[in-house]
């Protein structure tokens, strides 16, 4: 190597990050212990910022866009190293390549469970995943507090942190909210955004932005989870308990007929029977079944004139029995009655009947 070439080794002309991993959010620029000479071009793509740092000390910041260096540009780091205006000597300073893209799709999920307490289960553990984006943000603060003197940091060395954030998050989302077991699928989009809320201030003292956080799902135990299952069939059942009687004594009966077994048969279709008309009860006492209709009052048709006419209530007939128009010897005759018989006879008709003293003894 000549002594030209050594002594354009010693400076820097362009300096820039092409590497397009988006798993790394920082990268520190390799000078290979070369200086950087004043005038030399700054290269800084679209999603990146650039960072001066002179012994730990941040100094300028440059955005997306191509830079000639000089001290007009760089006051901090022009002020940080005593540099003369218009100063054109080599210096030397660290320079950091920061990604701002945002970072989607980032997988959160509960490794243990979270514990909740619920009005309808008592304690419960619940399960629950989800995804979110961020980006580093303005301020210097993820720069100076996890970057370091690291070459690179990238997305893996931060995301734990954040996910055990997110858990803690979860636990006071969900007691805040106060949100029963049963209605928790309803309510995803509203815990997602309070979980952003509460934890957008806690990315931001990190030096990073939430953008996003969604809430995927909320798995419950099993046990809640059969609970809710027989909760469902007891409500669709409600309603339908005759059917369900007969569904139960069908099935019965078809079982018998399929295994022959003389006396046993009937035992069986009895047992089935017994056996739907014992689960309809316990059913409707466990749901609120309806009451029985109301009975139906009696009614009569009276005989009169070689003809019948009516039918009549009770409080007809004891209008006419008042009036003098029904008496103890009329015949009557109802539904369910095989012959005609005088309204003496009919305890409900004899109550109605004026009542008349027997005759006085001699």
């Amino acid at each position: 190597m000549g002594f030209f070439n050594i002594f354009k080794g010693q400076f820097i002309d362009v300096i820039e990050w092409p590497d397009e991993n988006p798993q790394v959010l920082v990268h520190r620029f390799d000078r290979h212990n070369n200086e950087i000479k004043m005038g030399a071009r700054l290269i800084v793509r679209s999603g990146q910022k650039a960072i001066f740092v002179n012994e730990g000390k941040i100094a300028d910041h440059f955005g997306p866009g191509t830079y000639k260096l000089h001290t007009k540009n760089m006051p901090i780091l022009t002020t940080l190293l005593s540099l003369p205006y218009n100063f054109q000597s080599p210096f030397k300073a660290e320079v950091y390549f920061i990604r701002t893209t945002e970072q989607l799709d980032r997988k959160w999920g509960t490794s243990t469970p979270v514990m909740m307490r619920d009005a309808d289960f008592g304690i419960i553990r619940l399960r629950a995943r989800g995804n979110f984006s961020y980006k580093v943000g303005e301020s210097n603060d993820m720069l100076a507090r996890f970057s370091g003197a690291r070459s690179e940091f990238t997305c893996d060395d931060i995301e734990g942190q954040m996910k055990a954030k997110v858990v803690s998050a979860i636990s006071d989302a969900l007691g805040e909210l106060k949100v029963a077991a049963l209605d928790l699928a309803a309510m995803y989009n509203e815990i997602g955004a309070l979980i952003h809320q509460n934890l957008g201030a806690i990315f931001s003292a990190q030096g990073f932005e939430l953008i996003s956080f969604t809430v995927e799902n909320i798995s419950l135990p099993e046990a809640v989870n059969e609970a809710m299952d027989k909760r469902s069939s007891l409500g669709a059942l409600n309603g339908v308990m005759g059917q369900y009687t007969q569904l139960q004594a069908a099935d019965a009966m078809r079982a018998a007929a399929e295994n022959p077994g003389g006396a046993g048969n009937m035992m069986g279709v009895l047992m089935g029977a017994q056996l739907g008309n014992t689960a309809g009860a316990a059913v409707q006492q466990g749901v609120g079944a309806a009451p029985p209709p109301l009975p139906v009052a009696p009614v009569f048709f009276v005989a009169s004139d070689g003809g019948q006419s009516g039918p009549f209530d009770l409080a007809t007939l004891k209008a006419n029995a008042a009036n003098g128009s029904f008496t103890a010897e009329t015949l009557v005759w109802r539904n369910g009655m095989a012959e005609w018989q005088p309204a003496k006879s009919i305890p409900e008709l004899a109550a109605i009947l004026p009542s008349v003293p027997p005759p006085l003894p001699k």
